[in-house]
């Protein structure tokens, strides 16, 4: 399959995921936020009021054999959303707390990972992050720059379902090489919009520095 973008090291492929990935070559790290099957699209605050009302993408989750495809891809994985999916046990887990304050949003994510580490904490409020959402559930720049960290090694990255492309503006943040596969044209268009704005040198991102720091600060403690 021809793709649809490719510029240092970023490669970008509009299509289903199950049709990409046999032709793709294996990877170091999957990093991905796959689809939960919950429906987002039916929430005011975070899908309807932003104009995403009509997408059907997280009507059901991903298929547990099309997962475990991507996860044959790379030698290790990080799998946000992974409490939703039939993953194996393992060592560490990840968490990214939202620093909600007792609002009514969801304290915190989870993401199901292999890497043979302890249990790492990510803290930041995901409020107005990269100059605004063009997709319901993004994800920020720093939390997936602080997942990269996690495996330093690794030098190829995929991610077969990317939305509007957030691990693929971070593997370009961090000089990694990044696959990316979504089946929403508008996505890849966005995507391809945010790769173009440049990237700065990871030591200037409030965001991730903030993180970063809080990070160290929890293994100190």
């Amino acid at each position: 399959m021809k793709p649809y973008h490719e510029d240092s090291g970023i490669v970008i492929y509009h299509g289903e995921a199950r049709a990409v990935l046999p032709s793709l070559e294996p990877v170091d790290l999957l990093l991905t936020d796959p689809p939960y099957g919950i429906g987002i699209n039916k929430s005011h605050r975070l899908s309807t009021s932003r104009g995403f009302g009509s997408d059907t993408w997280d009507a059901e989750p991903v298929p547990d054999w099309l997962l475990k495809m991507a996860c044959w891809q790379a030698k290790q994985r990080i799998v946000w959303g992974g409490n939703y999916y039939d993953l194996p046990p393992a060592r560490c887990f990840l968490i990214w707390d939202k620093l909600n304050d007792g609002r009514d949003f969801a304290d915190c994510e989870y993401a199901w990972t292999d890497i043979d580490a302890v249990a790492r904490i990510f803290r930041m409020r995901p409020m107005n992050m990269d100059g605004g959402k063009v997709h319901p559930t993004q994800k920020p720049e720093a939390l997936m720059c602080w997942a990269l960290s996690l495996a330093p090694d690794a030098r190829t990255v995929l991610d077969p379902f990317m939305g509007s492309g957030t691990t693929l503006v971070a593997c370009k943040r961090l000089g990694r090489a990044c696959v990316g596969i979504e089946r929403e044209e508008r996505y890849c268009e966005e995507a391809v919009k945010r790769l173009s704005q440049g990237a700065l040198p990871l030591e200037v991102l409030p965001d991730t520095a903030a993180g970063r720091s809080l990070w160290e600060e929890s293994e100190s403690a």
